[in-house]
């Protein structure tokens, strides 16, 4: 029997730690998968030690608030590894928890493997060094990542991005609005104001505001916002009824794909939505607001490394999402940069072929690239 300790601590991990628990699987069938996990992880056979919702803490006020408790589960976690030995142990995201444990458990001799890099290219290089202090083996799902580490002396491998596999090359652009009950030839766009409460506070007035003047432009216009949750959607519809109540808007309670899959062109928050984006070959305006003071010590530290926010155009080394950040996040330069890709049609099909073309580079069937890299680890070990 192969032991294997994996522990991950939010629904995306989840989705990540399933995937790879079943390949896996596949590569050893007498493998025995014990952490923290949640209910795909735990479907796929993986034990829980406790509920993963005992880690799922989001922001530093929230951390702070439950800090005693996180770092008692941590210990608990390191105290029962560094009992039943696994061959290797596995951290899925969730780096500021995970690093620390395996870091530990690497200490005393267990490989330890982390899956998906924090992003040091983007923010808090200094962090390197602690990675390379807790992990065996780096699991990058972006291709500039594995260059990046491995010159700073920590081991990675590329295995490619799991949306990528996920999301098909080719997109129905009418299904998706016959899905979502869009008519099928009016000009549509997408709304994604962001997927935490203060990002809405934020986002939701401009990105109305942005839709109101591209209506006046184009009456024809209609507008789609997937919601995550019902307090975001409660936060949306107050501002929309303050703002733009005769708004032709379609309003969804998830289903972020086929918004954006339905749409001609998309206006999103800075975030995992601009990967989602480019991989439905949907053009897009990126835009975010921060805190003035957050912005202003970011900005004054020095703290943030690239030239880009939106993960499209990092991936294409160049602006194919037009950025509007902080006080540039205002209708009146939102709305022509989408009312330009509604009346630029080769402008589009150029970013839809260079989308495409880094859509390509990412589906590389990452569970299964992740899974054999692990084997080979525990492989060498069992050969030392």
């Amino acid at each position: 029997m192969v032991l294997v300790g994996i522990v991950a601590n939010e629904p995306s991990g989840d989705l990540l730690g399933a995937a790879l628990v079943r390949e896996l699987r596949e590569l050893i069938p007498d493998v025995r998968f014990v952490g923290v996990a949640g209910p795909r992880m735990q479907e796929a056979g993986c034990e829980t030690l406790f509920a993963m919702e005992r880690l799922s803490v989001m922001g530093l006020t929230e951390v702070l608030g439950h800090l005693r408790e996180l770092l008692g589960l941590r210990a608990e976690l390191r105290r029962y590894f560094l009992a039943h030995r696994p061959a290797v142990f596995i951290g899925v995201d969730a780096p500021d928890f995970n690093l620390g444990l395996e870091r530990r458990l690497r200490e005393s001799g267990i490989k330890t493997v982390h899956l998906v890099s924090p992003t040091v290219w983007a923010w808090r290089p200094g962090r390197v060094k602690g990675i390379r202090r807790a992990v065996d083996l780096m699991l990058s799902v972006f291709p500039f990542e594995e260059t990046l580490l491995r010159q700073h002396g920590v081991p990675a491998t590329y295995v490619g991005h799991p949306l990528a596999d996920e999301i098909p090359l080719e997109v129905d652009r009418d299904a998706a609005r016959a899905r979502l009950g869009l008519p099928p030839n009016a000009p549509v766009i997408a709304l994604l104001p962001g997927s935490r409460v203060g990002e809405m506070k934020r986002l939701a007035g401009p990105f109305i505001d942005t839709a109101r003047v591209c209506l006046t432009a184009r009456p024809e216009l209609r507008f789609v916002v997937p919601l995550v949750t019902a307090s975001l959607r409660v936060l949306f519809e107050a501002e929309l009824a303050r703002r733009a109540p005769e708004l032709p808007v379609i309003l969804v309670d998830g289903r972020s794909r086929d918004a954006i899959a339905a749409a001609d062109c998309v206006l999103t928050a800075s975030g995992t939505a601009t990967l989602e984006t480019l991989l439905l070959k949907r053009p897009m305006a990126v835009a975010y607001r921060i805190h003035p003071f957050t912005y202003h010590l970011v900005k004054r530290l020095g703290l943030v490394k690239v030239p880009y926010i939106a993960m499209a155009n990092l991936l294409a080394g160049r602006v194919l999402a037009p950025e509007f950040i902080q006080d540039r996040c205002r209708a009146e330069l939102l709305a022509p940069a989408l009312l330009e890709f509604l009346d630029d049609p080769e402008r589009v099909a150029g970013i839809q072929n260079d989308y495409g073309r880094i859509h390509r580079e990412l589906r590389r069937e990452a569970a299964r690239e992740a899974a054999r890299a692990i084997l080979r680890l525990i492989e060498q070990q069992g050969a030392a």
